[in-house]
């Protein structure tokens, strides 16, 4: 059983989880139409007008506007990384983008917010999966290299070289001299890439997501058709895991937290918050020509945390609880 005082700081470091639009209308339409018999849409319409009630009807609407507004107010953010996007590929500077943490946390749906209106011919997203038995023979981080941006190019890695920090070790997918070597070297790596006349960009986010809005995330995924293609091995342990993958986190941080190349924790039970404050990371990594005055990029403290701040939340919470709840 958690103590109040548990349940209070586990409550600071996450945020409300809001129901997508399409879910509450779903369910709202569920309730008057339970049948769901196959006719034409426009009759099933007309037929949960004349039926549903008052406050269902301000239900729907309510989401519906809430889904409206969520996507303009991101607009303007996205209309300044094309501006960004253009700045490099003029300067001729290069943008690698990770997006790295718990699974189910929102990194695939904020990266195709990011990319919405980008020039396709120069971003790409990078998203590898299992080594070949030649790759595996291979340093690690080589087979991401392999995928790195040209000049005025822009990379983002939906889940990164930090595979072999978090999911690998707790899988058992590589050994632990594997891990140790890789954990010990690989700030190095970055910083030999990092050092390439001040050409490269490098950005490293952690999407945390808390253990309860996993898991309802992994019930829709596993319920919905549509989405069930999502679940993976990984995901079907996650939730039994949990306390190993944030072990891991909390030695992640540790050790691979720089000044030169710094992980930013993006608190991401609420979607929409956490894709704006995305947005802003990375128009803030950069200075470019044209940029909005208007425009508040300032970052929300309680959605994006620097990663020695996490840390110390982190160290606090062990101190407090004898484990981490983050």
């Amino acid at each position: 059983m958690k103590t109040n005082e548990e349940k209070k700081d586990k409550k600071m470091v996450s945020t409300s989880s809001g129901t997508g639009a399409t879910s509450q209308i779903r369910s709202v339409v569920k309730k008057v139409d339970s049948k769901r018999k196959i006719v034409p849409f426009d009759k099933q319409v007309q037929k949960v007008l004349k039926v549903l009630k008052k406050k269902d009807k301000e239900e729907i609407i309510k989401a519906s506007l809430e889904k409206y507004y969520n996507s303009e107010e991101l607009k303007p953010y996205q209309a300044e990384l094309i501006k960004m996007q253009k700045h490099l590929e003029r300067t001729r500077k290069k943008m690698v983008i990770l997006f790295d943490g718990r699974d189910a946390s929102g990194k695939g749906g904020t990266i195709r917010r990011v990319t919405r209106y980008m020039n396709g011919k120069k971003y790409r997203v990078v998203a590898l999966g299992k080594p070949s038995e030649q790759q595996k023979t291979e340093l690690h981080i080589k087979r991401y290299i392999e995928h790195f941006p040209h000049a005025g190019e822009i990379v983002l890695f939906d889940r990164s070289w930090y595979n072999r920090a978090m999911v690998e070790p707790v899988m058992g997918f590589c050994s632990i001299a594997q891990y140790r070597r890789f954990m010990k070297k690989v700030t190095i790596y970055e910083n030999n890439f990092l050092e390439d006349a001040d050409k490269t960009i490098l950005i490293k986010l952690y999407f945390s997501v808390t253990k309860e809005e996993q898991e309802t995330r992994f019930k829709r995924r596993k319920n919905d058709p549509l989405r069930q293609w999502k679940l993976s091995e990984v995901d079907l342990q996650a939730q039994e895991l949990w306390d190993e993958f944030t072990k891991k986190k909390f030695v992640l941080l540790k050790k691979t937290h720089t000044k030169k190349s710094p992980w930013y924790i993006i608190r991401s039970d609420d979607k929409h918050l956490a894709r704006r404050e995305t947005m802003k990371v990375i128009l803030n990594s950069v200075r470019y020509k044209g940029r909005s005055r208007k425009l508040n990029f300032n970052l929300d403290p309680n959605i994006v945390i620097p990663g020695d701040k996490e840390l110390k939340l982190m160290k606090k919470q062990r101190k407090k609880y004898g484990k981490s709840l983050v």
